[in-house]
């Protein structure tokens, strides 16, 4: 099973987009809202690159900014 990490934040649709389709799919996912400390927000924006967009999805180590649907 996929090892898959999404760095959210509250209020963000596309995040909630995303977490019901791993649901939907019954992957596992550990959830980093960027807001809970400024480790988790450095470290979102790290891996996106410098961008300050949510939600970074990490899957099986690929990198994903953004969801638009499987």
């Amino acid at each position: 099973m996929p090892e898959v990490t999404i760095y959210t934040k509250v209020g963000c649709p596309y995040c909630a987009a995303a977490k019901d389709d791993f649901k939907k799919r019954g992957v596992e996912y550990k959830e980093i809202d960027v807001h809970s400390s400024k480790a988790a927000g450095d470290e979102a924006r790290k891996l996106a690159g410098g961008k300050t967009q949510v939600p970074v999805i990490v899957e099986d180590g690929k990198v994903t900014i953004g969801f638009g649907g499987s």
